[in-house]
């Protein structure tokens, strides 16, 4: 009797142990993760005016699309990995715009501009490259440089998932973006950064890109009133005397450039605000999407384990039942036949959900495709040159330049500068 009824106690713990993992897996499928719209960060505002000669201009790059080469012309690879090319291309170009944007509105610098890739004289050069960007969470890497060469800080990791309540109306996604945080974040770093400059050091910046586009533009004239010191880092030798024509020629021109570079940050400009309802939806729709498939994978994952591991309980636990009791037998046979049958019903429930997230998975793939419609090339007239801003916007720039060194030489018949105020920085006060 005593053996009984220790049996009967085993196979009732048995019995408890394969009903309590098919309970876990039911129970994995109805964790719901609760989300919140995060804390906003705001960009600081300046609160008072900044003198003109210590504002410094800021050249936004169209950020790195960080498409990896396999995944290029790969579509199955694009569909694993969630990278599509074109997709990426867009959000380099309107990550950039929406970072000016933010500068722009805090009034802490100059003129702030979407430059191009060779556009070299712009007293803050900021550079980015995305490394993961979905509806549901984006990571960038930044670097940022001033006309010296100093490096401000080098691909500094900003990473966050999206505010979802962004993704609340439409109203709320087209008033701030998910991932506003981010921008707000960056323009709040750079600020940390300019307040560490002595006013000195900052006049300074201005006055070295003025003299390194004038060399550019007359190596001959302005050679060595800028040099590249052992640490890579531009110093200013001796400026142009006050009311030096030739010089005044060289600023006019400059102020030309500066007018195509504002053509093509304001064709970026209207590139983003075409773009942000669409792509704003895709994100929004690709968030759920993203959510969805998580969760089922996590489902279908957990579904799976457990239903295995019931099978193989019931399969491989030894008999508990002493020889010859055959009422004990029939009730283990029951308990591992039940729990094989359970087993089983939660591999092919996790193989339904796996089957469901493929489903998500494909949507995603298929609003990425529509929403690559919207990334058509587009051109613009720059007086009367034709500029494509897609993958050949460099191109034309670099032209553009070509075509200012000519202008220069029209205008000035290679006439070199008459006078010079020697000096250096210590000497010379910028202005």
């Amino acid at each position: 009797m005593m053996a009984l009824r220790f049996a009967h106690h085993r196979l009732g713990r048995m019995a408890v142990v394969s009903v309590g993992l098919l309970l876990l897996a039911a129970l994995a499928g109805c964790v719901v993760e609760e989300t919140r719209p995060l804390p906003k960060v705001h960009a600081v505002q300046a609160k008072e005016e900044i003198p003109s000669d210590e504002l410094l201009d800021v050249g936004v790059r169209i950020f790195d699309p960080g498409i990896p080469p396999e995944v290029e012309n790969d579509e199955q690879a694009q569909q694993k990995v969630g990278i599509y090319p074109d997709v990426r291309r867009a959000e380099a170009r309107y990550m950039a715009m929406l970072l000016r944007n933010t500068l722009e509105s805090t009034a802490q610098w100059g003129a702030v501009r979407v430059i191009p890739a060779t556009a070299d004289f712009v007293d803050v050069i900021v550079t980015g490259k995305i490394v993961k960007s979905t509806g549901k969470e984006l990571e960038l890497l930044i670097t940022v440089r001033d006309s010296t060469g100093r490096t401000w800080y080098s691909d500094k990791k900003y990473e966050s998932e999206a505010d979802l309540g962004s993704y609340l109306s439409d109203a709320a996604l087209k008033a701030r973006d998910p991932f506003q945080n981010l921008y707000s974040t960056m323009a709040n770093d750079m600020l940390a950064f300019r307040n560490t400059l002595p006013v000195a050091d900052r006049r300074i910046v201005r006055r070295v890109t003025e003299m390194r586009f004038a060399e550019d533009l007359a190596p001959q004239a302005y050679a060595g009133y800028v040099v590249k010191n052992a640490d890579g880092r531009y110093e200013l030798q001796r400026l142009p005397a006050d009311g030096d024509p030739v010089f005044e020629r060289v600023e006019k021109i400059r102020e030309r450039d500066g007018a195509l570079i504002d053509t093509v940050s304001d064709y970026y400009g209207g590139f983003a605000e075409h773009l942000s309802e669409p792509y704003g939806n895709w994100r929004r729709y690709s968030y759920d999407e993203i959510s969805k498939e998580e969760k089922l994978k996590a489902q279908a994952r957990t579904r799976m384990i457990m239903g295995a591991a019931a099978v193989l309980g019931s399969i491989l636990v030894s008999s508990q039942c002493p020889g010859g009791d055959s009422n004990c037998q029939r009730v283990e046979s029951a308990v591992r036949t039940a729990g094989t049958i359970g087993g089983i019903a939660g591999i092919m429930s996790g193989l339904k959900k796996s089957a469901d997230a493929k489903i998500h998975t494909a949507a995603i793939t298929e609003l990425a495709t529509s929403f690559q419609t919207e990334v058509a090339p587009q051109v613009v007239e720059v007086e009367g040159r034709t500029l494509k801003l897609t993958g050949t916007a460099e191109d034309q720039y670099r032209e553009w330049r070509e075509m200012l060194k000519q202008m220069y030489f029209e205008e000035t018949g290679g006439v070199a500068p008459t006078s010079i105020a020697a000096g250096t920085p210590s000497t010379t006060t910028p202005r």
